[in-house]
């Protein structure tokens, strides 16, 4: 696909996003000093349990989390069964493997498919706002001046003690899946958004998940979307303090 059919793709997504109301379930009430049309992208290493942090963020705002559900989502609009997008989900498949697979028949659905589909549907979610998008280059889609981008890190061996753990794993298994993971993720920010995962300047908040409970980092998270999303007065007289909590991607010791 072309870098000019991209983007006007990209500008009919915008177009349709008010078509996507149905992809949200949002809760009907809310506090009333919650910013309404802000979104909260989490990108995520593996193994930092970015999903168990979404969820607790999505349920101190009660705001929908998408993980799976993205998967979902695109499935719908491009008519198949989520399985069929698993193999490409944050992952690069390369021209020789998408071709191998088309000669075998395998039913898979190509990248230049999944990817402009998957852009479509988070713009969609990020014009509606008050939801948690869990990877999928979330943080590298999504406005900027509208999205609280957070960065989940953590040492590689706790990191792959999450994988023993979670996934019933030995260690060397984990410790190549962990890796395999982060590669593939990387590879996949790259080749469609053009952004390095690792780059902390990427984002508001960079966490490391060593020190403190998922539930504190859920609100670190919520304090800090509070801090971006304060109203224009508010935040010119505590520019300085913003800028320290958020704007420089301040890092926090967070456990899993």
């Amino acid at each position: 696909m072309s870098f000019d059919h991209l983007s006007e793709r990209l500008s009919e997504a915008v177009v349709r996003a008010a078509g996507h109301h149905d992809a949200l379930h949002l809760h009907d009430e809310l506090p009333a000093d919650s910013p309404r049309h802000f979104s909260i992208a989490i990108s995520r290493e593996a193994g930092t349990r970015g999903p168990a942090v979404g969820r607790a963020v999505g349920n101190l705002l009660g705001w929908q989390v998408y993980d799976q559900e993205l998967l979902q989502l695109v499935a719908r609009d491009l008519n198949v069964r989520v399985k069929m997008l698993e193999a490409i989900d944050e992952r690069h498949v390369s021209w020789l493997l998408e071709c191998l697979e088309a000669l075998a028949a395998v039913p898979k659905v190509s990248e230049g498919r999944y990817v402009p589909r998957l852009i479509e549907v988070l713009l969609s979610l990020g014009a509606r706002g008050r939801c948690v998008i869990v990877g999928r280059g979330g943080a590298f889609v999504l406005p900027a001046t509208t999205t609280l981008r957070v960065r989940l890190i953590a040492p590689l061996a706790e990191r792959i003690a999450v994988f023993c753990r979670e996934q019933k794993l030995t260690r060397s298994a984990a410790a190549r899946l962990v890796e395999q993971t982060d590669r593939e993720r990387t590879e996949f920010v790259k080749l469609h958004f053009h952004k390095d995962p690792a780059d902390p300047q990427n984002y508001d908040l960079t966490m490391n998940m060593s020190e403190l409970s998922i539930d504190q980092c859920a609100r670190l998270i919520v304090e800090s979307l509070r801090l971006k999303s304060a109203e224009p007065s508010r935040a010119s007289s505590s520019h300085e303090e913003s800028q320290h909590a958020v704007g420089d991607a301040h890092v926090f010791s967070v456990a899993e």
